[in-house]
């Protein structure tokens, strides 16, 4: 069980890896811990010890893409954007030192995916939520990315409990994409441009 003290984006992320690796029995504590707490379950301040073991780690590439496949994408792939609207549109960038995002990207920010109540959105919400982006478009040709990589797994657990599943991740993301620059840059919706 995966979980972490915000909106999920951490917990999704992990969540993302494990699978990544090859572990199927993975979830997310939906609501987090802050959930749990309203809800007066038990919490511990002991750090638990397990014995050292081995796993085996078997890997789904097909599950990520890299700076590689992104800079050549087909033209069939989608690339969705988690981050907010505003670093999306290039208006701000707190984080990396290059605003804006990747030419022909969508923007779906990631905290669109929780309802007022701190949990996601039902199933059904977020299916129609997305298709409204993908239209037609399969989930198996959408390569979610964000800044870092963390809240673009939002996205995929999203699209994942909205039954929309095979989607990618370009977990260099954003911070990737623009350590190269000959790497094209798009700064609002209405136009592409380049640094």
């Amino acid at each position: 069980m995966c979980y972490d003290a915000g909106n999920g984006s951490v917990a999704a992320r992990l969540w993302w890896m494990l699978r990544w690796v090859g572990h199927d029995s993975v979830a997310v504590l939906d609501g987090g811990l802050a959930k749990w707490l309203a809800e007066g379950r038990p919490v511990s301040s002991l750090v638990p010890s397990f014995p050292r073991t081995q796993y085996p780690v078997r890997m789904r590439p097909e599950t990520a893409v890299g700076v590689g496949f992104v800079a050549h994408q087909p033209k069939s792939m989608l690339l969705l954007d988690a981050r907010a609207p505003k670093r999306f549109r290039g208006e701000e960038e707190p984080i990396d030192r290059v605003a804006g995002h990747i030419p022909g990207a969508r923007n779906r920010y990631a905290a669109d995916n929780i309802g007022a109540e701190g949990t996601f959105k039902k199933p059904d919400d977020l299916k129609q939520e997305f298709l409204e982006i993908l239209g037609k478009r399969p989930a198996s040709e959408v390569v979610n990315y964000c800044g870092s990589g963390v809240a673009a797994c939002h996205n995929l657990l999203a699209m994942e409990i909205a039954g929309l599943t095979g989607a990618k991740l370009y977990a260099g993301s954003w911070s990737d994409w623009i350590t190269d620059p000959r790497r094209p840059v798009a700064r609002d919706a209405a136009r592409d441009g380049s640094r």
